[in-house]
C-alpha cells in the first residue's frame, strides 16, 4: 500500500547528466572527470531529501512512457517515493537536464524540461480535480513548487481556488527561471526560496548581501522569503523580522542540487514544528553537507 503524502513535490522529474572535473575550466576546456546520471529535477531532488528526512512526499509532474521514464520511476519507487499522481505521457520523453561543473563551480548547464512545460495543467489534475484536492476542497497542506513550470501556469496555480489554502514552498528551479515566480510572490501561503542573483532578478537591482535582498523582496510584497548566498550569510525574512546566519566552512565537491537539498531541509525542520532560527541553522548545514559530499551520491 503506498504511504498517504504528507507534503507535495511539484516541477521538474528528470535525470540528472552531470559531468564533474577536479580541476579548473575554462570555454572549450577537455579534461578528465566523472560523468553521473541520476534522478534528479528540482521536485524530485525535493523529495529525495524530504523522504530521507523521514516525510512522505509524492511527486506531481510529468514523465514520458518511454524507456527513460520507466527507467525513472522505477527508480523514484526504489527510493520510497509516491509516484501514484505523476501524468505519465505517451507522446511527450521524458525531461534531461545537463551541467558540466569544475573546482570553481558550475560552469554551464542545460535545462530541458520542454515536457513539463508542454504538459502544463495537465499535471495538476489530482489537486483540481481529486483525489489529493478541487477547488471545493482545497489541498490545506505544503506544497514544493518549482520554477521549471512556465510563468502562465504559475499564474494560474496563484488564481486558482484549489491552492488557495496551501502552504506554498517556491523555488525558481535557476536564475534563468527566476522571473517566472512572480505571480506567486505575492500568495498569502508563499515562501520563497532563492539565492542572491535570483533575487536581484526579481527586484530587478543588484544586491551586496542576502539580508539587503530579503528586505528588498519583502517591500515588493513577497510574505516570506529565504535568500542564500553561496558561503556567506543567508537570510530569512518575513513582516516581524529579518534572521541572519553564517553557513558552515566546507570543502566544496559539487554545487547541482545544494538549493534542493538546503530547501528541503529547511521544510522539514519547519514541519517538526522547529522555529525560525533552529530551522535555518538546519537547512545551511545539509546544505554544507550536501556540497562537500562525494560526488557519485
Amino acid at each position: 500500500m503506498t504511504q498517504i503524502p504528507n507534503i507535495l513535490c511539484i516541477g521538474s522529474v528528470l535525470w540528472d547528466i552531470i559531468g564533474r572535473s577536479a580541476g579548473n575550466m575554462r570555454v572549450g576546456s577537455d579534461v578528465p572527470g566523472r560523468i553521473t546520471r541520476l534522478p534528479g529535477g528540482v521536485a524530485l531532488n525535493i523529495a529525495m531529501t524530504l523522504k530521507r528526512l523521514d516525510l512522505h512526499p509524492a511527486l506531481i509532474s510529468v514523465v514520458g512512457q518511454d524507456a527513460e521514464g520507466h527507467e525513472l520511476v522505477s527508480r523514484c519507487h526504489a527510493l520510497g517515493l509516491n509516484t501514484d499522481f505523476l501524468y505519465r505521457s505517451t507522446d511527450l520523453p521524458t525531461d534531461r537536464y545537463m551541467a558540466i561543473e569544475a573546482r570553481s563551480g558550475l560552469i554551464a548547464a542545460i535545462a530541458d524540461a520542454h515536457s513539463l512545460e508542454q504538459a502544463g495543467a495537465k499535471i495538476l489534475t489530482p489537486l483540481i480535480e481529486g483525489p489529493l484536492g478541487s477547488r471545493d476542497r482545497p489541498y490545506k497542506g505544503t506544497i514544493a513548487i518549482d520554477g521549471n513550470l512556465t510563468e502562465t501556469l504559475l499564474k494560474d496555480i496563484a488564481e486558482d481556488p484549489a491552492f488557495e489554502k496551501a502552504d506554498f514552498r517556491v523555488a525558481p528551479a535557476s536564475p534563468g527561471k527566476a522571473e517566472r515566480l512572480r505571480p506567486l510572490l505575492g500568495h498569502r501561503g508563499a515562501t520563497i526560496y532563492v539565492n542572491l542573483e535570483e533575487a536581484g532578478l526579481l527586484c530587478q537591482a543588484e544586491f551586496a548581501d542576502s539580508r539587503t535582498a530579503a528586505d528588498a523582496l519583502l517591500k515588493r510584497g513577497a510574505r516570506r522569503v529565504l535568500v542564500t548566498d553561496g558561503g556567506n550569510p543567508c537570510c530569512d525574512g518575513n513582516a516581524e523580522s529579518l534572521i541572519t546566519l553564517e553557513p558552515p566552512k566546507v570543502l566544496v565537491t559539487r554545487v547541482t542540487g545544494a538549493g534542493d537539498a538546503f530547501m528541503a531541509a529547511h521544510i522539514a525542520a519547519e514541519m517538526r514544528g522547529e522555529s525560525r532560527e533552529p530551522a535555518l541553522k538546519q537547512a545551511l548545514q545539509a546544505a554544507a553537507t550536501y556540497v562537500s559530499g562525494d560526488i557519485g551520491a
